[in-house]
């Protein structure tokens, strides 16, 4: 399906792309200071399986949608603001609910973190247009399927994000074990979270598409 210097190349390309800092790197690292490693790790997993669906939409052809109608771009973008924005006012109203050892931690079920992580990356339209301007470049029609095309690239690109991510949440989890012993660490934790939703929020509401 794939030649040997593709797969090499696309690989590279993929982790030029994750270990640049981004809007995902940024949210797996104040999640994983919030709620610690495991946190971490599923707020991953919830934006690796936003890129899956981003996948899909492109080998459906759906992801051109945002280039023909620009207003259903601006819908996903608002939709994905107002999301964030959310996210942002609950973790400012939590009741150190990110406590270590706080009972208000179990509150915050692992399906919640990983459903935030999922529609964080999902209603996202700029992941759209990523995967449209990058993937068309390594696909291949007479090769076979674009579609099982789309989904192996699509597996490169998580398993990339997974180590370089996986070394961002390996980072952070050890740094918040030496603060795990401040009084302030929950406050300032939940504040620090709730501060990137609302610039993730800001960011892709006026940030507009270009």
């Amino acid at each position: 399906m794939f030649d040997a210097q593709t797969l090499i190349v696309f690989t590279l390309a993929c982790l030029a792309l994750t270990v640049t800092p981004g809007p995902d790197m940024l949210l797996i690292a104040a999640r994983s200071a919030a709620q610690g490693r495991m946190a971490g790790l599923v707020t991953y997993l919830g934006v690796a399986a936003g890129a899956f669906s981003h996948a899909l939409l492109l080998a459906l052809g759906l992801s051109q949608l945002f280039l023909a109608v620009p207003f259903a771009y601006d819908i996903v973008r608002f939709v994905g603001a107002a999301y964030l924005a959310y996210l942002a006012w609950q973790a400012f109203t939590a009741r150190a609910s990110f406590a270590p050892g706080a009972r208000d931690e179990a509150k915050r079920p692992m399906r919640v973190i990983f459903r935030q992580g999922f529609l964080t990356n999902l209603l996202n339209p700029k992941v759209a247009l990523f995967f449209l301007a990058l993937f068309p470049q390594f696909l291949d029609p007479a090769a076979g399927s674009v579609g099982m095309q789309v989904l192996v690239l699509a597996c490169i690109l998580n398993v990339v994000g997974l180590l370089t991510n996986g070394a961002v949440i390996l980072l952070v989890g050890s740094l918040r074990g030496f603060a795990t012993g401040a009084q302030s660490f929950s406050g300032w934790s939940r504040y620090i979270l709730g501060t990137v939703f609302g610039a993730l929020a800001a960011r892709l509401l006026f940030d507009g598409q270009k």
